[in-house]
């Protein structure tokens, strides 16, 4: 049980973290360069699982994808099931609460970029795929690494978001949050301290890793 739950965590947070690059680059992207008012309302809009109780998010999103929501019923349609208690809706939900871990690196990598360098490039004839990868990667790389590092990491840490959009179904939704809240009701404490320890080992070493880099990066200034 703990095997299977321990790699389904880790599937989720793959995911996830692929989804949110895909989504995240871009936008971060504009973010960091566009003069439009509604930069600042889309910020927010990112920003709000910092501070909106995971529960709250988790309900709207249940109601969203269940039988009587929209996605739910567009799914419900082409497939024959609702996206509520799902894998897919775990997703759904996780990239929707780790949003903003992947994309303020990342805004805050680019903003930091020498945009001459970049045009240089495309003076020289380079394509907009080249340039990504030669140059706006490397120099943003600490921003790449931390967004990786923190949307894994808050996605394996989940819980309410998590518990209200996929609910407790061992083997498909049962992440290791939810396992370790399980197994305290159910009184196994020696199973829960297995977790509990591993996942704040796992926390500790993803903080010092962050905030070393972040040292390093001042001192070499």
């Amino acid at each position: 049980m703990i095997l299977e739950t321990v790699l389904l965590t880790i599937k989720l947070a793959t995911v996830t973290t692929l989804i949110l690059l895909i989504i995240g680059i871009p936008m971060s992207w504009w973010l960091a360069f566009t003069h439009n008012k509604m930069k600042p309302v889309i910020e927010a809009l990112v920003a709000i699982p910092l501070v909106l109780p995971p529960t709250v998010l988790g309900f709207y999103l249940m109601i969203l994808l269940g039988s009587n929501g929209y996605l739910g019923q567009v799914s419900q349609y082409f497939t024959g099931a609702t996206l509520a208690f799902t894998f897919t809706g775990l997703v759904i939900a996780s990239v929707l609460y780790s949003m903003p871990f992947v994309i303020q690196p990342l805004q805050t990598a680019f903003e930091k970029l020498n945009l001459r360098t970049i045009e240089a490039a495309y003076l020289l004839g380079a394509n907009r795929l080249r340039v990504f990868w030669t140059i706006i990667v490397p120099l943003s790389r600490r921003g790449f690494l931390t967004a990786i590092v923190l949307g894994f990491s808050h996605t394996v840490g989940e819980f309410g978001v998590v518990l209200m959009v996929g609910g407790n179904i061992p083997g498909e939704t049962q992440v290791v949050s939810i396992a370790i809240y399980e197994l305290v009701e159910s009184l196994e404490y020696d199973a829960a301290h297995q977790l509990s320890i591993g996942l704040m080992l796992f926390s500790f070493i993803v903080l010092l890793w962050v905030y070393s880099s972040q040292s390093s990066r001042i001192r070499a200034r």
